[in-house]
């Protein structure tokens, strides 16, 4: 079986790569378990050194309209993961950027796939950020679950949420296997930072950590709805092999979340890392960040993820202790 990963050279797709070639084989749906001889990454930018030089690993350069030029939805192409998306600052600050990428790019894959016939399994990585509340509204004391209308008030999560949309339309009309998920916020990633204006969840934590000064752009009561790295690529894996029975419903999984405020995640730091590494936090506030991810809702049900046994991080003390061992 062969497996594309779009944004494969990103901190997720690196990542994923890695958990599937170390698994070397995959049950996909309501079929057995079947090896993995080909892993398709694609990206802007080149892989790292250990997954470029694997045998397995075939690398596409280039935005997903140049790759899908080049073929790389084959026959033998029997699961998709589309994580390649420009990210939501970026979004906000070009908004032919996010078109381009998050929907055109999205929209020209599954035609891709249809073109190809064979009805791959396709994985599209949405997100929290498709849940939205307008200036003055707040989440507080209110959850959203897996049927929760949509109300993005950005442009990342409505290039998001049509995603979904377009996923479960095709799946609908047999084109592919459809399995759309809503990432949470993932903490703590490592490397630079990105575009991301929740960029700066894990900034708080990896910056200190390093000796280095962290702004943070929110009030400490602000609340957040976390994964662990790990426990994003789990959600991943575990959707991709759910047969049609336990998926459900065409439209997009939540999956699991902790729920925590940045108070508490700077609290964190201190214990992991001491009071010097919480000195080096600076607290000043940024409109524009706080209006993105305030808008996002930080109590997050995921029953239909719990039902394929996927649960949230016991604590951010433990996601930061992933980090550190990593």
């Amino acid at each position: 079986m062969g497996i594309l990963i779009t944004g494969g050279g990103g901190f997720l797709g690196a990542r994923l790569a890695r958990a599937l070639l170390e698994r070397g084989g995959l049950c996909v749906g309501d079929s057995p378990r079947q090896p993995i001889d080909k892993l398709l990454l694609t990206d802007l930018v080149p892989l790292p050194e250990d997954l470029a030089v694997d045998p397995r690993v075939e690398f596409f350069k280039g935005n997903l309209e140049e790759v899908l030029a080049q073929g790389v939805i084959r026959p033998a192409v029997g699961l998709v993961f589309h994580l390649a998306a420009a990210v939501s600052a970026e979004c906000e600050a070009n908004f032919d950027l996010g078109m381009n990428s998050n929907l055109e790019g999205t929209l020209g894959l599954l035609e891709a796939c249809r073109s190809a016939g064979h009805r791959p399994t396709v994985v599209f990585a949405s997100s929290v950020a498709v849940f939205g509340r307008r200036a003055g509204e707040s989440w507080e004391g209110q959850s959203v679950d897996d049927d929760t209308l949509p109300t993005p008030q950005s442009s990342y999560g409505i290039q998001k949420f049509i995603g979904e949309q377009l996923m479960a339309d095709y799946g609908r009309k047999g084109f592919i296997r459809p399995r759309s998920v809503r990432l949470m916020t993932v903490s703590v990633r490592p490397g630079r930072p990105n575009g991301a204006a929740s960029g700066f969840l894990s900034g708080m934590i990896r910056e200190p950590l390093a000796g280095q000064r962290a702004r943070v752009p929110v009030d400490a009561a602000a609340s957040v709805a976390l994964s662990s790295p790990a426990r994003s690529i789990d959600g991943l894996i575990r959707v991709a092999e759910a047969s049609d029975e336990e998926w459900g419903p065409l439209t997009a999984m939540n999956l699991p979340a902790l729920s925590t405020t940045v108070g508490e995640m700077a609290e964190t730091l201190r214990r992991k890392g001491g009071e010097e590494a919480y000195q080096r936090l600076d607290w000043e506030p940024d409109p524009s960040v706080k209006k993105i991810v305030g808008g996002w809702p930080s109590r997050v049900l995921a029953t239909r993820a719990n039902r394929l046994g996927l649960v949230a991080d016991a604590s951010f003390d433990a996601i930061v202790e992933q980090y550190l061992q990593s």
